[in-house]
């Protein structure tokens, strides 16, 4: 009788499909994949930059021809307009070009761009409409160009990410790989905005992916640093927000100030994030087609950029005042309130635009009015009004975002500050820590969440990808040699007092040849004088020592067994792994990372250390 009791190595007959299907040779495949990807991502970083330059250009146009009748795409700002009451007709007029073309064109185009980009990516495999492509940079840009308090970023990361969707739909390619190019897209538009490459790859990994792997950094990067270039070319090598104040090293008591002020600004940020859907909840109760609603939210930003000119438009102007720290108090004051009222009224009426520049804003006159405040009570605080500006406008996006490192080298890459990195640390982790423990979600989910639609928020290892194949295996004690017939095994299986649900078979060698269920073997009725080893049809794909558990569970899936071989590269037996032993395991290292452990105890005689004599499972 020639079953042995031995290990499972691999078939000879099947080195060259095995070899192809391997873990070394996939990884090869995965970075030709690599490579291909990051040249679709740098197309998309150079297109997006040429779309971003034309919808600076447009945005440009429409404010001309609107508040001064003027037939050029020079930036001007709409807040030195001489209509009088007209303006407040304006905005409205804008809103009524916008409610249609979300009406005949697509809804999508409503709102700032950002959540509506997570939900496809979450729900629809990165699938996004391709005319959102053109409607929602011309929709935004009649919405900001007639005077609607936005910036540029979020309809540019909207176009962005349609477009690299668009892409991904055109090529035979994974939706994983298609939300990498969209993300890609997304923030090289911001990137080519703003000229922040660094900024916007961890906006792609706080807000998009949903992952850190080299197979989405490297092509999301690589658009960023295209971006860049299309930023210094097109727009100007000089940071957005550019001023002239310095900044110095910061006193460690001026650090604990700036983390109070990133507290308070936190609770702020809650308090904007709730506001603006509060305002779209109460929309929603109007007796009026969501149609209009923009147009509504139209005539509230007029009439409040009548009496105060400054809430008009994009206002990336007021940033660079604020954090020069030589803005009147008065100014100041009525930015905040009035910008912040304009811009929620025109976001919660379902209008086409973003919320980083009017966040930034409201932000930064937060931090020069907390910061005037802490100086009439403690006059010998060094406190920078500059700074202040800065640490308020990137605590606010942290808190209403939780994008924490996105805001903090967001505001460094945009203003050059780069002695502000401690104090502006401190603040947006204050920040971002009260968001956490106190508003469920953020300004960029809370709409997708209505919807059901749960987003990831904590990025943790894979404990399937933190144990190896090998660690959990257990010995075969049984393998049966191809060549045997089918009567001989037959026997020794009625025999048998424990039967295997699987029988491992291999050749003369010891090497793997294929994997056949007990049952097949034991109620087969034809001619039982043939060799076992013609009974395998397709051979069960084995897994290697050093295969991770994740590796594992997706080949079980793909070749719908509750047990697969194990070999070593050398290709000799190692042993078996099967679902029950895998799930177990999980499941005890699942528990051990939540176990709360004491591993120093102090007593009187000194310090002790605990200790675990018990022999550990090899898990």
């Amino acid at each position: 009788m020639s079953i042995k009791k031995s290990g499972i190595p691999i078939s000879v007959s099947l080195s060259s499909t095995l070899e192809s299907e391997a873990i070394y040779p996939q990884q090869v495949k995965n970075k030709k994949r690599l490579l291909m990807i990051s040249c679709y991502a740098i197309a998309v970083g150079a297109a997006i930059s040429l779309i971003a330059r034309f919808l600076v250009y447009l945005i440009n146009l429409i404010t001309n021809l609107s508040f001064y009748q003027s037939l050029s795409i020079h930036e001007v700002s709409p807040a030195h307009n001489r209509l009088g009451w007209i303006v407040v007709a304006i905005p409205a007029l804008g809103g009524i070009i916008v409610g249609l073309m979300a009406k005949y064109g697509s809804k999508a185009i409503r709102g700032h761009g950002i959540p509506e980009a997570m939900e496809q990516i979450l729900t629809n495999e990165s699938k996004i409409r391709p005319t959102i492509t053109y409607l929602k940079p011309i929709s935004s840009a009649i919405a900001i160009g007639t005077g609607g308090p936005f910036g540029a970023e979020g309809p540019i990361i909207a176009t962005g990410g349609a477009l690299g969707s668009t892409l991904g739909q055109l090529l035979r390619i994974t939706h994983t790989e298609r939300k990498i190019l969209l993300s890609a897209g997304a923030v090289a538009g911001m990137t080519a905005i703003f000229g922040t490459p660094v900024a916007a790859i961890f906006l792609a990994i706080e807000l998009l992916l949903f992952e850190f792997t080299p197979r989405s950094i490297i092509p999301v990067a690589l658009a960023c640093i295209t971006g860049a270039a299309g930023h210094h070319l097109l727009f100007s090598a000089v940071p957005v927000f550019f001023s002239d104040a310095h900044i110095g090293v910061v006193s460690n008591m001026s650090i604990f100030f700036y983390s109070l002020m990133g507290l308070l600004i936190g609770f702020l940020a809650i308090l904007v994030t709730k506001s603006v859907y509060a305002v779209e909840d109460l929309f929603e109760k109007l007796p009026v087609h969501w149609v209009w609603w923009p147009a509504i939210g139209g005539i509230a930003v007029g009439l409040i950029g009548y009496f105060f000119p400054r809430t008009l438009g994009v206002g990336y102007e007021n940033i660079t005042d604020l954090l020069s720290g030589k803005m009147p108090l008065y100014f100041v004051l009525t930015l905040c309130v009035f910008k912040y009222l304009s811009w929620v009224l025109a976001l919660g009426s379902g209008t086409s635009g973003g919320t980083l520049a009017p966040l930034l804003t409201i932000g930064a006159a937060l931090g020069v009015l907390i910061a005037t405040a802490f100086q009439q009570l403690m006059p010998d605080l060094e406190i920078s009004l500059a700074l202040a500006a800065l640490i308020g406008m990137s605590a606010m996006f942290a808190g209403a975002s939780r994008a924490l490192l996105t805001s903090i080298l967001f505001a460094l890459e945009t203003t050059g500050h780069f002695n502000a990195l401690i104090p502006l640390l401190a603040a947006c982790v204050a920040s971002y820590m009260i968001s956490y423990l106190f508003m469920r979600n953020t300004i960029m989910t809370e709409k997708i969440s209505r919807r059901g639609i749960l987003t990831p928020d904590e990025y943790e290892p894979n404990l399937l990808e933190m144990i190896n194949v090998g660690q959990i295996m257990q010995q075969v004690d049984v393998t049966v040699v191809d060549t045997i017939s089918i009567a001989e095994v037959q026997d020794w299986i009625g025999q048998s007092v424990n039967k295997p649900d699987h029988l491992i078979i291999v050749n003369e060698e010891q090497q793997y040849a294929g994997l056949i269920a007990t049952k097949e073997i034991y109620t087969f009725t034809g001619d039982n004088t043939k060799q076992v080893g013609s009974l395998i049809e397709n051979s069960v794909r084995p897994l290697y020592t050093d295969n991770s558990l994740r590796i594992a569970l997706n080949v079980m899936l793909a070749e719908n067994k509750h047990c697969l071989p194990v070999i070593d590269k050398k290709r000799e037996i190692s042993g078996i792994i099967t679902y029950d032993r895998l799930l177990n395991s999980f499941q005890e290292i699942s528990a051990r990372s939540e176990r709360r452990t004491i591993n120093i105890s102090l007593r009187r005689r000194g310090l002790k250390f605990i200790s675990n004599r018990k022999r550990s499972n090899r898990v």
